[in-house]
């Protein structure tokens, strides 16, 4: 288990939040957001950090003047980031490209990049000083749909922090952008991948026609064990190394030894957070996994250069008592039945539900969210200082939902870092949970395995 920079303090001097306005005038118009986009669920910000080391090379400049630059430059392209959205007939949302810009924090924190803990990985130390709030900045309607703060640190090293809406774009959509602030900065005229709108590709058909049955969205009661209403919630981190993943392997029945990497995790961590939360044995309890659309049909489903939200909501269902008696099989073949499920016509069919069911929120009650970030390429975002030696979310949504972020631990291992938000008491039954469920496999699998825990 590593050391937790928990107890770590700092000082965060910030300038004045200011509106960064595309370095060009850019169209006065309005763009409809999709229909996938334009879902109750989506309809918040989601905070994204990167951490960037002292580049001798790059002696003199300052991340903040460059990356400034940059975001002018590359708002000229990605000209709707600069507007504000609105809502329309039938709640329907759309962006008013107004060139109002986007809102941008200098800062410089009294701190090392050292000092944040080896591994460096979240929950992260004063995150809210590191992005900072900025009164009605986090409205989802009329107000800036980016915010990014530029931290620079005492060892020459800088944080780059982000806020975004996410009706606007999903993780590889949002990549997209900062890649394209990362080529301005190095020195490019425009963006490699020129960003593509089209958000009619991801539209309900006329009249709206549901086809599938959409398990992600049903409508289901609450009960005090799955409603989001606990006080005290702790924030862990979890790293899964390679033999982690190959133990984990080793309980699954022969006929699912194929499973990928992400559907054993999965089915793993549903079970343990099931186990932990304690909830009543007959309870549902949902495993709901966001499916990128971008590179799952052939031909391509949406154009290169799209930036909007491209991935389906598919849910798994099973009674706690089912999680916690079967064994890790059952589990799995309930989310890989349900990752199956994706395809054009589900795609089109949620397209469908949203506009004839009111833009309904995913069920809640019950539920656990994943999102796999490990092929959106957060880590890679160059402003000209290499690669982020972290990248990913700064932290998991409170008792609902997890990613998957890339993670090399400081022993060359290439893994997976999974953030947790949880009541403390459940907190420490998960951990039980999950370290007893790799000590049983090192029993019977005589591999060599540890479980790297982060808390705040």
């Amino acid at each position: 288990m590593a050391s937790s920079p928990s107890s770590l303090v700092f000082k965060v001097h910030r300038r004045e939040p200011e509106l960064i306005k595309p370095a060009k005038p850019t169209p006065h118009e309005f763009k409809l957001l999709s229909d996938i986009d334009d879902q109750e669920g989506l309809r918040f910000h989601i905070p994204l950090i990167q951490f960037y080391r002292h580049n001798p090379s790059v002696q003199g400049k300052d991340p903040v003047k460059v990356i400034k630059e940059a975001i002018a430059k590359t708002l000229v392209f990605y000209y709707p980031f600069a507007g504000r959205l609105r809502e329309g007939h039938n709640r329907k949302l759309m962006v008013e490209c107004t060139g109002e810009g986007i809102l941008f924090i200098e800062a410089d924190a009294d701190v090392t990049l050292e000092q944040f803990g080896d591994p460096l990985q979240p929950p992260f130390p004063c995150l809210e000083e590191l992005l900072f709030d900025v009164p009605g900045s986090s409205g989802v309607l009329n107000c800036p749909l980016l915010l990014i703060q530029v931290s620079r640190l005492k060892c020459g090293g800088f944080l780059f922090a982000l806020r975004v809406n996410h009706t606007m774009s999903d993780g590889p959509g949002l990549v997209q952008f900062m890649s394209a602030v990362a080529e301005m900065a190095r020195g490019a005229n425009a963006p490699s991948v020129p960003p593509v709108w089209e958000r009619h590709v991801l539209n309900a058909t006329d009249p709206p026609r549901v086809t599938c049955r959409h398990r992600a969205y049903e409508e289901v009661a609450g009960s005090t064990s799955s409603i989001l209403t606990h006080d005290h919630l702790v924030h862990r981190s979890f790293f899964f190394s390679p033999s982690d993943i190959t133990a984990l392997r080793r309980l699954v029945p022969p006929h699912l030894s194929h499973c990928s990497s992400f559907e054993i995790l999965t089915a793993c961590l549903w079970i343990c957070r099931t186990i932990a939360l304690q909830p009543d044995p007959n309870e549902e309890m949902r495993i709901i996994c966001l499916v990128n659309a971008r590179e799952k049909f052939n031909p391509p489903l949406l154009p290169r250069g799209y930036y909007g939200n491209g991935f389906g909501l598919l849910a798994a269902v099973a009674t706690a008592g089912e999680l916690s008696r079967k064994p890790i099989g059952y589990a799995l073949e309930l989310v890989r039945k349900a990752k199956a499920d994706m395809t054009e016509e589900y795609l089109r069919s949620t397209a469908s539900l949203m506009v004839s069911k009111g833009r309904p929120l995913f069920t809640v009650p019950g539920t656990y969210i994943v999102s796999d970030l490990r092929r959106a390429g957060l880590e890679k975002v160059d402003f000209g200082w290499g690669n982020a030696i972290y990248g990913g979310t700064a932290k998991a949504i409170p008792e609902l939902a997890s990613f998957y972020i890339p993670f090399t631990s400081k022993k060359g291992e290439d893994g997976i870092v999974v953030p947790f938000c949880l009541p403390s008491p459940a907190v420490e039954r998960f951990y039980k949970e999950l370290e007893g469920m790799l000590k049983g496999q090192l029993v019977s699998g005589g591999a060599n395995s540890k479980l790297i825990v982060s808390s705040l």
